[in-house]
């Protein structure tokens, strides 16, 4: 006679959280991840009400950015707290959750969390993916419309240092010169490896470097606003019953800090996972500057494509060569479109220099 299969100890811990939260008579569907280390489950009561469940194993992140870290520190603590990323830490979800709904945008209610275990219960905002309702044939523009206006709304008040919510407290740091300089020379870590060509030798990093060390110091004496970090199709929710910015569900934002207004726009209007037409982004930077009249608009658009392209060769390099690497082919299908973006950016002027790096070291036939 067979025993019953036994459950791992993060299951058993799993299945005790929701009991002691309420939900442990909800039936568990687990939902389809992306290539981070949470999982999600939609969580389903008897009377048709569902909840999402997020689960986020502490001990499969790398250590956080203490806020009074130096550089040094931060290098030797890992990615994490040089790039400034929260680590998904639930901490970071449940304050920055309420700081975005304190100003009327629709970021998930919490209803249970345990920081420790890594944890939570979250409303449920539905399947309405931007990204889906525009490839099931939803015109776009509206969309994008509604997008940027959260974008102006959630720039509009000055961030605090800190977030305080429920019991927890989250830095609200900076993105600067070294996040950036982190997260973009991971181009010149993986894209190599990758596309098979040698590691770049010592002329070509400095050049890079002394190149790209002016448009990071613009994103550190830019970053000002609250920036959700990761804000694109794949992470935004259409919720039509609701009323003006708040007709936008907002995900995956624990990665917030203080960045350049920029930021989230070049996310969302270079979004490496579907096609952004070069009139959709004209249109919305028109939009987005028409709102905020005071910023001059020539400098604004020469450093929006500046960290575009920066962030570009991050995306190549961090998320889709390392991925690929790892052995997910998948986001090879994505690297076509982020060289094009990234070709656009450094055709402007301002960029000439780095564009004629790019045409030295990576010829059209390593640029997957």
């Amino acid at each position: 006679m067979s025993s019953a299969p036994e459950i791992s100890e993060r299951e058993a811990l799993k299945a005790g959280f929701l009991e002691a939260a309420g939900f442990g008579d909800v039936r568990r569907q687990p939902l389809g991840g992306d290539a981070s280390t949470r999982s999600y489950e939609r969580l389903h009561r008897a009377d048709g009400t569902s909840f999402i469940f997020m689960d986020q194993p502490p001990s499969m992140e790398s250590v956080v950015c203490p806020p009074k870290a130096t550089p040094e520190q931060r290098i030797a603590l890992g990615y994490n707290a040089a790039a400034r990323l929260a680590g998904g830490s639930v901490a970071a979800f449940v304050t920055t959750a309420a700081y975005l709904r304190d100003q009327g945008l629709s970021a998930p209610r919490i209803f249970a969390h345990d920081v420790g275990a890594g944890l939570a219960v979250l409303e449920d905002l539905g399947d309405g993916l931007f990204a889906t309702l525009i490839a099931g044939g939803q015109d776009e523009a509206p969309l994008y419309e509604a997008a940027i206006d959260v974008q102006v709304a959630m720039q509009s008040r000055t961030p605090p240092d800190v977030l305080k919510a429920e019991g927890c407290e989250w830095p609200l740091l900076t993105y600067d010169t070294l996040a950036l300089k982190i997260a973009t020379d991971t181009f010149l870590e993986f894209w190599p490896k990758f596309a098979g060509l040698p590691d770049f030798g010592a002329e070509a990093v400095a050049e890079w470097e002394a190149l790209w060390a002016p448009v990071w110091a613009w994103g550190e004496a830019g970053a000002s606003v609250f920036t959700h970090r990761d804000y694109h199709a794949q992470n935004l929710l259409w919720l039509p019953e609701r009323a003006g910015v708040a007709r936008v569900g907002l995900l995956d934002f624990q990665d917030a800090l203080k960045a350049h207004p920029a930021w989230d726009l070049l996310h969302l209007l270079q979004d490496a996972r579907r096609d952004v037409s070069p009139e959709l982004e004209a249109a919305m930077l028109d939009r987005y500057l028409g709102a905020k009249p005071e910023i001059e608009r020539d400098r604004f658009t020469s450093e929006y494509r500046a960290l575009a392209a920066s962030n570009a060769a991050r995306i190549l390099g961090r998320v889709f060569a390392r991925q690929a690497l790892l052995g997910r082919p998948q986001y090879k299908a994505y690297m076509p479109r982020t060289w094009r973006y990234l070709e656009r950016n450094l055709a402007d002027p301002e960029l000439a220099p780095l564009k004629a790096w790019f045409d030295r070291h990576m010829p059209p036939e390593a640029r997957a």
